[in-house]
């Protein structure tokens, strides 16, 4: 690892007067979650209570509210599909969905309705997806889908009230261009689908927020243009010298809109994933991820805003219901602190780009793969299957304690300022400035993430705040390779599969092990922010 860095000019910046660029809290505005029925476990409530109320989750998001695993389109008794045990009538219920959202509403959040995915007895094709057989084809009859979404909006306006439901959002499917996983329809198919689907959740209020297409991701090529996905145009960015030259595009977006405007459809606002990755097959037939610049989010979501704002929609919010550094449930790269750091600067070079960015996701508890084989697998979660806190975690909670208005925006971190209270908070990071544009990437096992610990160089940080209470103390806190760094210190462990209860709690302490020390705001009412960043760390400061 090379040395510190240059000592850096210092900046000084007014904590008492309000600034007018506002901050946008992005970060947590949605989390996601795998699916529907997995909110049913206790841990995952645990874990959800917890970013609510550390992170400030604001709502979540998942797959599988009308699976069959939830109960809600009943067409036979529930023994099998025999004759003689079908119903005479389908039967609409809502106790397992009531107590999802029952929960969610219950701890603070709301949930960011994905209308998705096709119950098995209203499916064209069946088991298409997952160990838990998700069904993801168009409807055998697009009346009795739009039936399904209006009967269950009108019992949400009936359970909690037409004011509170107007608050969500209602996203029509996940990821129909990935066919035939998530879709086994045509494009067209898709857009019909839309169609039915927001009539029916408007014929129930004509205020409640419709959003689609939920595509993923940015392509640099026309794989995506015709009905169906043609995958010999995705050798492209395989062949490519730098897939940064390329001209990376939204997929559906453009088409989504044609077929709205067209139609008078409402759109609300539009969603699509981010991942800064596309796949391309090798030679040999193995799936090769192609990683993009460490600012193709930002980049992504310009070229999103400029779409929008040229559309016939132009007021329509941006939601990106998906991402995170990889789009994979194994890249032992989300465990580790490599990607705390990126995603922080990800989030801040972001925020004035979108109206939330959804981590993908916020627990390990995600079944899309089976249960993941050990504590830290590369699941996508901020904590694993036992709760442990990652360093993305920690990255989060400082993102959270940020206020909602920018006092100084830098390459390395933001000063904040909160409207409300007036408290001044700054969240400080070290993405190495050897890694130039370089992204973190991905890997196969966490022993292949440790060769980025070397990477450097540190980083001194120097910021002064005028304005303040003098004799004020402010907390710093910083995740670093040294503290809070919890798969390393499971590395060190020797990588358990199956920990006992003294090792979890050994790596628990560990995880919230943070460095921490103190600062005082002096008898001037400055406070004096100096500190020295390793390579990859993340730090705040906030009132003690």
């Amino acid at each position: 690892m090379t040395d510190l860095t240059p000592t850096p000019a210092r900046h000084r910046v007014d904590g008492a007067t309000p600034q007018e660029r506002p901050l946008r809290h992005v970060w947590n505005a949605c989390l996601g979650a795998g699916r529907a029925n997995e909110a049913l476990r206790a841990d995952w409530q645990a874990h959800f209570r917890e970013a609510v109320e550390v992170l400030g989750a604001r709502t979540v998001r998942f797959h599988g509210i009308f699976h069959d695993d939830m109960f809600v389109y009943r067409a036979t008794y529930g023994g099998g599909f025999g004759p003689d045990n079908v119903l005479p009538e389908p039967v609409i219920t809502f106790s397992y969905v009531d107590k999802v959202v029952d929960f969610i509403l219950g701890v603070g959040a709301r949930p960011f309705v994905e209308l998705g995915f096709m119950p098995r007895a209203l499916a064209t094709q069946t088991e298409t997806l997952f160990w838990w057989k998700a069904h993801c084809s168009p409807p055998n009859d697009m009346g009795a889908w739009a039936e399904l979404v209006r009967a269950t909006v009108q019992h949400w306006v009936d359970r909690y009230g037409v004011d509170e439901v107007r608050q969500w959002r209602f996203e029509v499917w996940n990821e129909p261009n990935l066919v035939p996983h998530f879709w086994t329809g045509t494009r067209t198919q898709y857009f019909e689908l839309y169609e039915a689907t927001v009539r029916a959740v408007r014929s129930v209020d004509d205020r409640l927020l419709v959003g689609g297409p939920s595509t993923s991701v940015f392509v640099p090529d026309d794989r995506y243009r015709g009905e169906v996905e043609d995958p010999t145009r995705t050798h492209g960015t395989a062949a490519a010298a730098d897939v940064d030259a390329l001209d990376w595009q939204p997929v559906w977006i453009e088409e989504f809109i044609a077929w709205c405007a067209e139609r008078d459809l409402p759109v609300d606002f539009l969603t699509t994933h981010l991942y800064p990755t596309d796949f391309a097959f090798g030679a040999n037939g193995e799936v090769r991820h192609i990683r993009r610049h460490v600012d193709a989010t930002p980049d992504d979501l310009t070229t999103m805003q400029k779409i929008i704002a040229a559309s016939p929609y132009p007021d329509a919010e941006l939601h990106i219901t998906e991402w995170s550094t990889s789009p994979s449930s194994r890249d032992r790269m989300h465990d580790t602190l490599f990607a705390a750091t990126y995603v922080t600067r990800a989030f801040l070079r972001s925020a004035d780009l979108t109206d939330s960015l959804a981590y993908w996701t916020f627990t390990d508890v995600f079944e899309e793969g089976g249960a993941g084989l050990g504590p830290f697998h590369g699941g996508f979660g901020l904590v694993n299957e036992q709760g442990l806190h990652k360093p993305t975690f920690h990255a989060f909670a400082m993102l959270a304690r940020l206020g909602d208005t920018l006092l100084l925006d830098t390459d390395h971190g933001v000063v904040t300022r909160d409207s409300a209270s007036g408290d001044v908070a700054a969240v400080l990071f070290n993405y190495p400035a050897d890694m130039g544009r370089r992204p973190v990437g991905s890997a196969d096992s966490y022993a292949e993430t440790r060769a980025l610990a070397e990477v450097g160089p540190a980083r001194r940080v120097r910021h002064t705040v005028d304005g303040l209470v003098p004799g004020a103390r402010y907390a710093v806190e910083r995740v670093d390779w040294e503290h809070g760094n919890v798969a390393e210190a499971w590395h060190a462990m020797g990588e358990p599969l199956n920990l006992t209860r003294e090792q979890t709690a050994r790596l628990r302490a560990v995880a919230d092990d943070l460095w921490r020390t103190e600062l005082v705001v002096d008898a001037d009412g400055v406070l004096d922010i100096d500190l020295e960043l390793p390579a990859w760390a993340v730090a705040s400061v906030t009132p003690a």
